[in-house]
């Protein structure tokens, strides 16, 4: 199946519309039975997802044997050294570590940003030493924007990319980004699929940050509502169907939200009524939920 479970709440507080908090653990382990048993075969973690790593340790069940991603620390200063090269490696084997795994199936740079500060290099080496010793089958990064995937792509030939693509946010498809990787034989992995939850949110839920574009959310609103389909179906859709995309990454905080996900995929074919590139927005304050203000 093409779903990849987001783990980023197994550990931490996260989204803007998560109300629930912290999957608690034992709704962890139904979820990752209930997923195996559907097809679902990736998880996409991070050494910065609080406990995540941890409670999948924990968690997996003995009879899944889950692709498991997870991602390097984030390096704060301006220039890489070896140093920061060892601190990679060990925390890639504290994560082992922590997954109870001999190896995964990917590790990517959290921030693709630390691979092009001078000296980025070094981490790219480790990440291939790593893959050669075979404690993990592909290297990649994790990309904010198409013009840090440009410069990326000059540098390394990575195995995955994982980038935010979702109805708001459709700069890697509209600047054929998605096809190029696709040629380039590069694995795709979409994430922010549903923008924190702000998808699947009412427009009278939302924050004055998102003023500027609640009148694009009400007239989304209204025409799925026009057409039958939920902001779910049409949310998970638009990026499921992009036919290069390999996985779609998608947050869980309980086996409800992961059965209505499932129901969904299984039958989608109304998203075809509707144009989603009308939707797209150009603003990052909106689609870069780092740049969020929501106090």
């Amino acid at each position: 199946m093409k779903i990849g479970l987001g783990t980023v709440q197994f550990g931490q507080n996260y989204g803007v519309s998560n109300k629930q908090g912290i999957t608690p653990e034992d709704e962890v382990r139904d979820i990752l039975t209930l997923a195996w048993g559907n097809g679902i075969t990736l998880l996409d973690t991070a050494t910065l997802y609080g406990a995540s790593e941890e409670v999948l340790g924990r968690s997996i069940p003995a009879h899944a044997s889950f692709r498991i991603v997870t991602k390097t620390p984030i390096f704060q200063e301006t220039r890489i050294n070896k140093k920061d090269a060892v601190r990679l490696k060990d925390t890639f084997r504290s994560s082992l570590d922590k997954l109870r795994q001999p190896k995964l199936y990917g590790l990517l740079v959290h921030h693709a940003i630390d691979l092009l500060k001078d000296g980025g290099q070094y981490l790219w080496e480790t990440m291939q030493d790593l893959k050669e010793m075979g404690l993990v089958q592909k290297i990649g990064a994790s990309l904010y924007s198409p013009l840090e995937l440009n410069s990326f792509l000059e540098k390394y030939t990575p195995d995955i990319v994982q980038a935010p693509i979702n109805v708001f946010d459709q700069r890697m498809i509209q600047n054929g980004h998605l096809q190029h990787l696709n040629d380039l034989g590069v694995e795709i992995h979409s994430r922010s699929v549903f923008l924190q939850g702000l998808l699947l949110m009412l427009p009278e839920e939302l924050s004055a940050h998102f003023n500027s574009i609640r009148n694009v959310v009400l007239q989304y609103r209204e025409n799925l509502q026009k057409q039958g389909i939920s902001p779910l179906e049409a949310a998970l859709g638009f990026v499921y169907r992009q036919p290069e995309i390999d996985y779609v990454i998608v947050g869980i905080n309980n086996q409800a939200h992961l059965k209505e996900i499932l129901t969904v995929v299984r039958d989608m074919e109304l998203l075809r009524r509707i144009d989603f590139s009308i939707y797209a927005v150009n603003d990052e304050a909106i689609i870069n939920p780092s740049l969020w203000s929501l106090q």
